[in-house]
């Protein structure tokens, strides 16, 4: 191949030696910062989570019922109760018992009732003859013998005396009932508490009651309710109540002197202060209860279930028991330290007499 001339004068040039052009330069980055290493601390184990959640935490009891379905059962317990000539009205509360029970969560998981129509009955037939019956007897018999003043007030006035028993007997033994019917991850409630114990303080604070001219109620009232919560168990983990009545005692009597100017009005504040009293001196174990109703609220709620039950001339009970439910525990938790995993069942012993004479009577009494 000819070497390249210039083209001016002919010359021959030389050619430029080939040079490869230098690879791009790469271009570094600095290197990321090394993780520090996991510093352990002294005398820290890791633990994994428990099952039963935050032991510290507010826990909260929740109710998912709804009236329709509880409407349902109301319906067919009527039409069966009818038929039935009011035989089946036992098996009829134990449904609604169920119901309301089963829809009721803790923690994620729902109570069981399990109690029977036939313990029912059983209880009832048992309370007609020890209580019922005698005191009919002592009332009509000497008025339909025609014995006089001089046998009808003594008969009349052990009559009485019998009922001011009846009645703490009626007490104890429904809530000793009922609570050992309850259960909640399969562990049940119970009531140990003295029937003789609470004849006497019964007796004895309404007696007071009487004398005061009802002034010793809220002590009364206290001191039943301490009685009733402190000696309630739920497995072998009990509650207990710290409270007393004086603490009520001046929001009673001003309830009383605004009965008038407010036409009874005031007596939702002082109810929703005694719930909330009730409720903020009752532990289980080491958590307490706290309650935030208020009178305003359970006023609300009160006047909302009497239109309810206006506008539906009585049909709209259902809804009713579903709205009772979901407010008691809409203001209600329970705070403090409490391992629900340790608690064990203790099983207890009852008889229905005493569910027999709460339905005698014709009262339902709360747990609490």
């Amino acid at each position: 191949m000819p070497a390249p001339t210039c083209k001016s004068c002919g010359a021959a040039v030389e050619a430029p030696a080939f040079r490869p052009s230098p690879p791009p330069a790469q271009v570094r980055r600095p290197a990321s910062p090394a993780a520090p290493p996991i510093q352990r601390l002294a005398g820290v184990q890791w633990k994994p989570h428990q099952a039963g959640g935050d032991p510290g935490k507010a826990r909260r009891l929740s109710f998912h019922g709804a009236g329709g379905s509880l409407f349902g059962i109301h319906i067919v317990n009527v039409f069966l109760t009818l038929i039935t000539l009011g035989t089946y009205s036992f098996w009829g509360r134990v449904r609604v018992r169920k119901y309301l029970l089963s829809e009721t969560a803790f923690e994620g998981d729902r109570f069981a009732y399990h109690g029977t129509g036939r313990e029912l009955l059983t209880g009832y037939s048992k309370a007609m003859l020890i209580f019922g019956l005698p005191i009919s007897l002592l009332n009509r018999v000497p008025e339909l013998l025609g014995l006089g003043l001089a046998v009808q007030i003594p008969a009349a006035m052990v009559a009485a005396g019998i009922g001011l028993v009846f009645v703490p007997i009626a007490m104890v033994g429904a809530r000793r009932y009922r609570l050992s019917r309850t259960s909640w991850r399969g562990i049940r409630l119970s009531f140990r508490g003295r029937l003789a114990d609470f004849i006497k303080l019964f007796v004895k604070c309404s007696l007071l009651t009487m004398i005061t001219l009802g002034l010793y109620y809220p002590l009364f009232e206290t001191r039943r309710h301490a009685f009733l919560v402190s000696h309630s168990y739920f497995g072998n983990e009990k509650f207990h109540f710290d409270g007393n009545g004086r603490d009520l005692f001046w929001s009673f009597v001003l309830a009383l002197l605004l009965s008038v100017p407010t036409l009874g009005l005031c007596w939702f504040w002082f109810l929703a202060k005694k719930q909330r009293y009730f409720w903020d001196h009752t532990t289980f174990g080491p958590a307490r209860f706290h309650s935030t109703v208020t009178g305003g609220r359970l006023l609300l709620l009160k006047l909302g279930n009497l239109l309810l039950l206006i506008v539906t001339a009585g049909l709209g009970w259902s809804w009713v028991l579903v709205r009772n439910a979901r407010f008691a525990f809409a203001y209600l938790t329970l705070g403090g330290d409490l391992d629900l995993e340790a608690i064990q069942q203790e099983a207890q012993v009852v008889s229905t007499t005493g569910e027999g004479l709460a339905d005698f009577l014709d009262v339902d009494f709360a747990l609490g």
